[in-house]
């Protein structure tokens, strides 16, 4: 061991930003979905680990105490910045001056040096921990979860681009952070290409999954338990209703395979489990109505997003969980459904390249064109042997994704963070002094 690696500070308090959304809002409406439960969850066990952890996030309702126990170790800090209710993500920066005021003010109240580094989530909470790191001389650690240079790359048609404001925030976030999260070696790539990341800065550390929630069990069970006949072939969709996440391509697909073998219309099962977001919001039955128009409506079930059990039993349920996003930078869904023994049908794009192993526990679609897509269910649908082989495959792939795997990364990343900060003040002290 180097005397470099011996010194080097180990991190016992994280300030964990999470500007636009909270940990305790349900995922999968709204702005939730995955970040949130990265936060949650690595939260949770760095806390086991012995580090104690502050999650600063918006109030958006006055009943809402202004700090409260996820779990021992992890408090949830809710900083009043703007309106309770009706402010939109895309009204935020707005109100970053009053975020930031209030996270100092919390810090202000404690001992000079409370925290040891900071972890940002998204490019509006990196503008609040660019200023604290810079203003408590710790560093700054952040993580993009979605990148605008990559999104705009991906837009639908009619779609609003994300906008320039966006970009140069982002940029002035990468440029600022000590050390950058990548959540795969697809999405680190993507920061030193697009964002001219230093390589050096930016560390690769998969997201999870809860490995003993989510696991394989009864699909007759699970299918009593969430309503479903025995005999149905079910297609499950997870997440936020947007086009960014494709649910619609899923309809489409599921049309067109019915155009080719209508034998299965008396048992196809299209669950869609999600609430509307981002642009899906101003088109909330977007999604009913383009049923109607393919003449599916009586296959296709909404449901609400769902707590985690009742997830789990919908994973279990499904014969594939279809994922066929746009852009995604890993795909929790997809690691969760294979967690519970059940093969995913995705989209050859960003981290789900790395959250799905292609043939062994399940299948990469390289377009999004819906007929590729019908062709790749009724593969998967009618290749019973196949799709079983798959099945096995999933939970091995997905216990590679395990939260403490994740909370050990970040760990060993905070502490190179801090070790390069102390080590900047300590050779920067003696040429002040000589000045």
């Amino acid at each position: 061991m180097s005397v470099f690696a011996a010194a080097r500070p180990r991190v016992k308090r994280v300030a964990v930003l999470s500007v636009h959304t909270s940990p305790l809002d349900q995922p999968g409406t709204g702005d939730a979905g995955g970040l949130n439960v990265y936060v949650v969850e690595t939260s949770k066990r760095l806390a086991a680990a012995g580090v104690e952890v502050d999650i600063f996030t918006r109030r958006t309702a006055s009943a809402l105490p202004a700090v409260s126990e996820l779990t021992p170790g992890v408090n949830v800090v809710q900083v009043e910045a703007g309106p309770f209710e009706g402010l939109h993500k895309e009204d935020l920066p707005s109100q970053l001056c009053a975020f930031t005021a209030g996270v100092l003010r919390t810090e202000a109240q404690h001992p000079e040096g409370w925290y040891d580094a900071i972890h940002s989530h998204y490019w509006l909470s990196g503008q609040v921990g660019w200023l604290a790191s810079e203003r408590w001389g710790i560093p700054l650690v952040h993580t993009m979860h979605t990148m605008a240079r990559v999104k705009n790359a991906f837009l639908t048609e009619g779609e609003a681009p994300e906008p320039e404001s966006r970009v140069i925030g982002e940029q002035q976030v990468v440029d600022a952070s000590q050390r950058l999260i990548a959540n795969t070696d697809h999405e680190a790539s993507d920061l030193v290409s697009l964002y001219g990341a230093n390589p050096n800065r930016v560390k690769v550390v998969h997201p999870g999954v809860d490995l003993d929630e989510f696991r394989p069990g009864s699909k007759s069970s699970a299918r009593a338990a969430v309503g479903l006949r025995q005999d149905a072939v079910v297609l499950l969709f997870v997440g936020r209703v947007q086009p960014l996440k494709a649910p619609d391509l899923l309809l489409d697909a599921a049309a067109e395979l019915l155009r080719r073998d209508p034998t299965l219309r008396d048992r196809l099962t299209i669950l869609i489990c999600g609430g509307p977001s981002g642009a899906g919001v101003l088109q909330p039955n977007a999604l009913r109505d383009q049923a109607i128009s393919l003449g599916i409506a009586d296959l296709v079930r909404f449901e609400a997003p769902a707590g985690r059990a009742r997830l789990a039993n919908l994973y279990r349920a499904a014969d594939v969980v279809v994922v066929p996003s746009r852009s995604e930078s890993f795909g929790l869904v997809a690691v969760e459904a294979q967690a519970c023994g059940t093969p995913v049908l995705a989209a050859n794009v960003g981290g789900l390249r790395t959250a799905v192993a292609d043939g062994t526990s399940g299948h990469l679609v390289a377009s999004h064109n819906p007929a590729e897509w019908a062709e790749a269910l009724r593969s998967l649908i009618g290749r019973p042997e196949y799709r079983n082989a798959l099945a096995r495959g999933a939970r091995q792939h997905a216990e590679q994704f395990g939260w403490n795997a994740t909370a050990r990364g970040l760990l060993e990343t905070y502490d190179e963070a801090a070790f390069d900060v102390a080590l900047q003040a300590s050779t920067a002290a003696p040429r002040r002094a000589a000045r």
